[in-house]
């Protein structure tokens, strides 16, 4: 056999294909984005009812009297808009003073045509039909017939008196403002410019000719109109709206109207339509309190958040209660008290830490009263219930501490309620009875979801929850009754090390429970083999004897990697398993790389890899203080103290062992805490292994001399078979 690592490099070895850490905080950083993202899309987007009063629209017919739940005044931007849009329309349009040089443009255009007329007139060889043409060519110009002819035909005398007058009647009508809308009307007043002494003919020949040159000479000052329409807007004040409780909104039969639409929407009976000033708001509050748990996650780095299955299951929470307040509160009496904020609070203390726990729950609570259009009410309670509930479930070390957060949190509902409600007279029984009843229920609610996402959280993410060690701490767990049937001494020197890892673990301030249940499957992987170590051997010539010593270690080793493939058949919990994979870290097993060192006569030709176990080291306080434990037992079982000053002389020296050999280097133990530890781990071990009397009937078996032999030391104390030596900082000699 050889000494390959289990598992690459055990239960962590995937540390070495990670990502490198910008990588890490880019997909980090995206996550938070896209959980703003999503939240704020949650929140924006409008609830569906099935109320008809919900569904009305503007033009529609109102089935029913509608009557307004409460008081309500508000500045109306129907009212508003149409006031501003009847300011508007009352400014009439300005216009600029008569444009000059359009009159002197048609006056010399009249020049031109008249001269053109004359020569017309006068060519002596052109026909009268090709003069009709010529005349009726002009573009300016729409002459009739008749017109054209008594043109043509007038005397010379008529022609001057039709030049000269077509001018000044043309002059005198362009000297007057005239707008386009005026033009028609100029045209009509042309007659009444006329010299009173020119035949009807020649009369009729000017103003044919003057109409058509008549253009309009002053136009609309559009930025001055604009202007002046701008400021009559601005001058209307904001309409306000008032609407007294039960007023009528709308009656059955009345034609929905815009300004009803808004009403029923300021009154909470339909939901407001899309705004982005609002949507605005809500997407800048929720990146506002999304970035106060980054910076706590960033500063604090709380350990479950750096675990990949945790980066999943927040974001999933955080969605999961965003949704349900958008579905239970906005527009809901009772829904609103039974949101169960405490299960997101409970879970959060017990998958991540305490302290975060109640920053996501006060943020929440923020953030769920802006939903409540800002009811400072439910935000408290929010508050409260969550602090309730994690206070109530304490480190959830037992399937009854979870009833009793639900407890807590009906109860700091109900009497929240009443301390809100009864001082200020706002209530009536009725209500107030449904509100605390609803209060109440919120306790066994989030109890129950809590349960729930606990549950989902271990079985699709993987993440070991309380649930699940409570779980596998029992006696009758298939794994344990199979590691108590055939390797019974590693099954007890498992309990006795779960009762010191425990008292260790609540000293400082770790995870009791994981520590527990992680030293009970430590060693499980010694079933696999359990007759190659001493705790389980009976009487007879010991196996390892007969081996070499390569072969010897390989065989102690073995039992982390058949340990881990037991943990992966059973499907254990990651964490759990990480106790196999790190309880004896990377340390060598001394005594069988000194035989080999002996039998080669040389430390060179012996390599000291193939005696070392494969890791890793402790990555957790938990699982460092299992190693820890281990090693102080089968120590002290070794070498069978007399006294209370020998344990602690054992313990000291096995943990600055570990120490100087770097084995907790990485696991976070402080020097307070070994030192806490090693006060525990001597007060337990007095209990376990102090002095007895030998009674005179007793007759203690002992080993044959060539098996005493092997019984060595734990890094040089007596030891009853090198077997016993299953730590890295068990030295045997």
């Amino acid at each position: 056999m050889t000494g390959e690592p289990v598992g690459g490099k055990g239960i962590a070895g995937v540390r070495s294909g990670a990502s490198p850490a910008w990588v890490t905080h880019v997909r980090t950083v995206l996550l938070g984005v896209l959980l703003v993202a999503i939240s704020s899309l949650i929140l924006m987007v409008p609830v569906p009812s099935n109320d008809e009063i919900t569904r009305l629209r503007v033009g529609d017919v109102a089935p029913r009297n509608v009557l307004a739940p409460k008081h309500v005044t508000y500045v109306s931007e129907v009212e508003t808009a149409a006031a501003r849009a009847r300011a508007e329309a009352s400014v009439p349009e300005i216009y600029d003073l008569p444009d000059t040089r359009v009159a002197r443009r048609q006056v010399a255009r009249a020049r031109q045509i008249l001269d053109f007329f004359e020569t017309v007139r006068s060519d002596q060889y052109a026909s009268l039909e090709e003069k009709r043409d010529l005349v009726a060519a002009v573009n300016d110009l729409v002459l009739t017939d008749t017109i054209i002819t008594s043109l043509l035909r007038a005397s010379n005398e008529s022609w001057a008196v039709i030049k000269s007058e077509t001018i000044s009647v043309l002059d005198q009508a362009m000297r007057a403002e005239i707008r386009p809308a005026q033009l028609a009307a100029a045209r009509r007043r042309l007659p009444t410019l006329l010299r009173l002494e020119i035949s009807d003919e020649v009369a009729a020949i000017v103003v044919a000719i003057a109409e058509d040159l008549i253009q309009p000479n002053t136009f609309v000052n559009e930025e001055r109109t604009a202007e002046e329409r701008r400021l009559a807007r601005d001058n209307v004040q904001p309409v306000t709206v008032t609407y007294e409780q039960n007023e009528s909104v709308l009656r059955a039969g009345d034609i929905v109207r815009p300004e009803h639409i808004e009403a029923l929407q300021m009154l909470g009976l339909q939901q407001s339509a899309s705004r982005p000033l609002a949507n605005l708001g809500v997407a800048g509050l929720v990146a506002l309190l999304a970035a106060i748990v980054g910076a706590y996650i960033w500063s604090f780095q709380p350990k479950p958040l750096q675990d990949s299955r945790h980066k999943w299951l927040l974001p999933g929470l955080l969605m999961l209660f965003v949704g349900l307040a958008r579905l239970m509160v906005p527009g809901h009496t009772l829904l609103p008290y039974l949101l169960p904020i405490g299960a997101l609070a409970m879970t959060l203390a017990c998958l991540v830490d305490v302290y975060f726990a109640i920053l996501v729950t006060a943020l929440m609570g923020l953030l769920v009263g802006y939903v409540a259009d800002g009811s400072l009410e439910l935000s408290v309670m929010y508050i409260v219930s969550g602090l309730a509930g994690i206070f109530g479930l304490g480190r959830f070390e037992r399937f009854s501490r979870l009833l009793w957060a639900g407890f807590f949190v009906a109860l700091a509902n109900a009497a929240l309620i009443l301390l809100l409600r009864v001082p200020s007279g706002r209530f009536d029984s009725t209500g107030l009875g449904q509100l605390v009843a609803a209060g109440m229920a919120n306790g066994a609610v989030s109890a129950g979801l809590a349960l729930i996402i606990f549950l989902a959280a271990g079985s699709i993410l993987g993440i070991t929850t309380s649930l699940q060690l409570l779980d596998l701490a029992r006696p009758t767990q298939p794994l344990l009754r199979q590691l108590l049937l055939r390797a019974p001494g590693t099954y007890h020197h498992s309990l006795l090390v779960s009762n010191l890892a425990e008292q260790a673990a609540e000293r400082i301030g770790a995870n009791t429970l994981l520590t527990r249940v992680g030293a009970y499957y430590h060693d499980v992987g010694k079933m696999v083999r359990p007759y190659f170590f001493v705790e389980n051997w009976v009487q007879g010539n010991f196996p390892a004897n007969r081996l070499d010593p390569h072969t010897s270690a390989q065989l102690i080793i073995s039992h982390v990697r058949d340990g881990i493939e037991l943990a992966k058949k059973y499907r254990l919990p990651r964490d759990v398993l990480a106790f196999i994979a790190e309880h004896q870290g990377t340390g060598v097993t001394k005594y069988f790389y000194q035989q080999a060192v002996d039998r080669a006569g040389d430390a060179s030709q012996v390599n000291a890899d193939e005696f070392r176990y494969p890791g890793p080291k402790p990555q957790s306080k938990e699982s460092g203080i299992v190693m820890l434990a281990d090693s102080c037992e089968a120590a002290v079982r070794a070498s069978n103290p007399a006294s209370v000053e020998e344990i602690d002389k054992i313990v000291h020296r096995i943990i600055m062992d570990k120490v100087a050999s770097g084995e907790l280097d990485e696991c976070g133990l402080t020097m307070h805490d070994l030192n806490q530890i090693r006060v525990t781990f001597t007060q337990m071990l007095q209990g376990v292994f102090h002095p007895r009397i030998r009674y005179p009937e007793e007759v203690k078996e002992r080993l044959p001399a060539d098996e005493s032999a092997a019984s060595s030391s734990v890094e040089g104390m007596p030891a009853p078979n090198p077997m016993v030596a299953a730590t890295p900082g068990q030295t045997l000699s």
